[in-house]
Parts: C-alpha cells; sequence; structure tokens
C-alpha cells in the first residue's frame, strides 16, 4: 500500500477514513484493510473522536470491492484443483481473514461508524458499509454483491445481509447479481439514510458539530420507492424454492417478462457458485451471529482460492473481458452435492474463529 491509499485523520471529534485509489473505484488490499483496522481499534477507546466517518475518494463510488485482478494472481497460482485449509495461509486467504475480522469489528462497534454509500459500493465495500451504524446512501448509490458472476460466492458477511432483507429479495439479489438503488438498498436493509449528493459535503461539516442523528436529521429525506419491493410478489415465490433448479422452473413459468429476465441473468453465473451461494444463504439466515456468518463465509472463500470457476470468472469479465466465462462444471445438473459439501469443509487449525461480541 502506498501511504495514500486511505488517508486516515482526526479532527474536530471525528475520525475520517477516506478511501484513496479512485482510479480503481477505491478497491480493497490487504494494507489497507490492515490501516483502517488500525484507526478503529485507536478510536474506539480514543475520547477525542465521537463518530467514525468513511467515504471514498472521486466521482465514481465507495469501493468496487476487493483487489480481484490481485486474487486472480493468486488464484491462479493456487489453482491446480488442491481446495484445502493450506490455501488459507496464501496471500489471498490472509487478506480475507483481516478484511473478515474488520467486518466483524464495524458489525460490533462502540461508536457511530457514518458511511457514504454513494456511487458504486460492491463487494468488500459491502463489508466495509453495510454492518455500520450509519449507512448513507444517494442517488447515485449502486449495491451490489456480484461475485458469482466471477465464480466466487458473496462475502463480507453479504450473505448475513441478504438473508436478512425482506422476503427472497437478497436471494434475487444474489443469485443474480442485481445492483440496488438507494430505495432498494434501504427497504433491504443494506443502508439507513437517504441523502443527495449534493448534501454530502455540508452533512460532513454538520457531523463535526452535532450529534450523528442531528446531522443526518438535517439532510435525510424519504428515501425513493424501492422497485425491488415492487416486484416482491414474484420474487418471493419463484426464490423461496429449495434448489436452484426449481428457482430456474419458477422463474421461467412463472409468466412475468422480469421473471424469465432473471432466469436468464442467473443462469449465466457459475453454476457451482449458485448452488454454494443459496446454501450458504440458507443457513446464514439461520446463523445467529454476524461472526458465526463470517466464519462458515471464510471456509468457503478459502476453497473457492482453489476453484476453477474463480480464476476463470475473472478472466472472462475482467482481464481478458470477452464476457465468455467456460464454467466447470457447465450445467447446474453437473454440479454434484460432493463439490457443493467441499467448499463448507473446516480448515482445521486455520479456522476464522470468530466468536459473537468479541
Amino acid at each position: 500500500m502506498t501511504e495514500s491509499e486511505v488517508l486516515i485523520d482526526k479532527r474536530d471529534g471525528l475520525g475520517l477514513i477516506t478511501l484513496n485509489r479512485p482510479k480503481a473505484i477505491n478497491a480493497l488490499n490487504h494494507p489497507m484493510a490492515l490501516a483502517i483496522s488500525a484507526a478503529l481499534q485507536v478510536w474506539a477507546d480514543d475520547d477525542e473522536v465521537r463518530t467514525v466517518v468513511v467515504t471514498g475518494a472521486g466521482e465514481r463510488g465507495l469501493c468496487a470491492g476487493g483487489d480481484i485482478v490481485a486474487i486472480h494472481r493468486d488464484a491462479a497460482a493456487l489453482n491446480d484443483h488442491r481446495a484445502g485449509a493450506a490455501n488459507a495461509d496464501s496471500a489471498t486467504g490472509l487478506f480475507w481473514r483481516d478484511e473478515y475480522i474488520l467486518n466483524a469489528m464495524i458489525g460490533r462497534y462502540p461508536k457511530p461508524y457514518v458511511v457514504v454509500m454513494d456511487g458504486i459500493v460492491m463487494g468488500g465495500g459491502v463489508g466495509l458499509s453495510g454492518h455500520g451504524s450509519h449507512r448513507i446512501a444517494t442517488e447515485r448509490s449502486k449495491i451490489g454483491m456480484p461475485e458469482v458472476g466471477i465464480g466466487f460466492v458473496p462475502d463480507v458477511g453479504g450473505t448475513y445481509l441478504l438473508a436478512r432483507t425482506p422476503g427472497e429479495i437478497g436471494t434475487h439479489v444474489a443469485l443474480t447479481t442485481a445492483r440496488m438503488s438507494a430505495g432498494d438498498a434501504i427497504a433491504a436493509g443494506f443502508a439507513d439514510y437517504y441523502v443527495a449528493s449534493e448534501h454530502i459535503p455540508a452533512l460532513l461539516e454538520t457531523l463535526r458539530t452535532e450529534t450523528v442523528d442531528i446531522a443526518i436529521a438535517k439532510f435525510a429525506t424519504d428515501a425513493p420507492e424501492s422497485d425491488l419491493v415492487a416486484k416482491q410478489d414474484w420474487i418471493d415465490a419463484c426464490y423461496s424454492a429449495d434448489t436452484v433448479e426449481e428457482i430456474v422452473d419458477r422463474l421461467r413459468t412463472h409468466g412475468s417478462p422480469e421473471a424469465a429476465k432473471a432466469a436468464t441473468e442467473l443462469l449465466a453465473k457459475s453454476p457451482v457458485a449458485l448452488k454454494v451461494t443459496l446454501r450458504s444463504l440458507r443457513a446464514a439466515r439461520a446463523a445467529a451471529s454476524l461472526e458465526a456468518v463470517l466464519n462458515e463465509e471464510y471456509r468457503v472463500s478459502i476453497a473457492a482460492l482453489a476453484s476453477h470457476d474463480l480464476v476463470e470468472g475473472i478472466r472472462a469479465q475482467v482481464i481478458d473481458k470477452d464476457r465468455n466465462p467456460q464454467w466447470s462444471p457447465a450445467t447446474l445438473a453437473d454440479v454434484t452435492a460432493e463439490q457443493v459439501d467441499a467448499y463448507f469443509a473446516g480448515l482445521g487449525d486455520r479456522e476464522l474463529g470468530l466468536e459473537a461480541g468479541k
């Protein structure tokens, strides 16, 4: 990390964190995650810090996710189909460990954690924002978990959030990689407040002299209506099925053009990632804590690191940009129960091991 990739400052009662890789839409890397964690740990016991504020530099977004070009390099080096606990010791495995520890810290942070979710907020960006206490979306917000499109599975506590949306909205978002607007994100529990982007500078200035709730109240307005909530009848009817195959069948036979379009979008994604994601979402719905979900996500992520589809998905979408991934297995029918089970295998002494409230 260069010194400027994340800017950390303290003044006027605020702990200020600015992700500062605007050319990469502030994609998060390991040194950045460590720097943010260190600042949060210090500020938790610093009486001079009343509120933490997280923003992203540039005009494009808060954070586009993890640095997937670096992840691709690491995964390609490991990609001999040897899923196992040892992959937790890779550079990416160590990054994810510290990133997920940071996500848990945000979820239980003892002071107000204000995050401006302006522009693009994807993947790891959701991990930095979605577990905060005061999450602000704007008319420019595009929020999502696009992992299955690159042969991966929602992580950073994303399955915890997705599993707690109204009805099956989170399942739809996860399996199709749908982008949420501000109205969608607030309705789905990914954000709390709607503030027009033109008022963000004034809001940040007001936080210097007012409490969080008073400052936000000065600028927040009613969120736009959620398009996803308007579609919830067919989303719930189709995505409540127990298998991905049944979800596809319901989408195809529902009769609405939107459901048919969702089926097409879903079937373009990695078949094994779709099945692992659905299992992860159902498990997260029953989990007792964010920490428990992160522990399971870590197992899944480490297994994905050795998979064909993660390397191939990043190649097709980001490296070569041919948008034509060759998934293996190629169809949902070809994915075996054993292949799905392998993603949830224990990691022995390399488990993440987070405990609720600690």
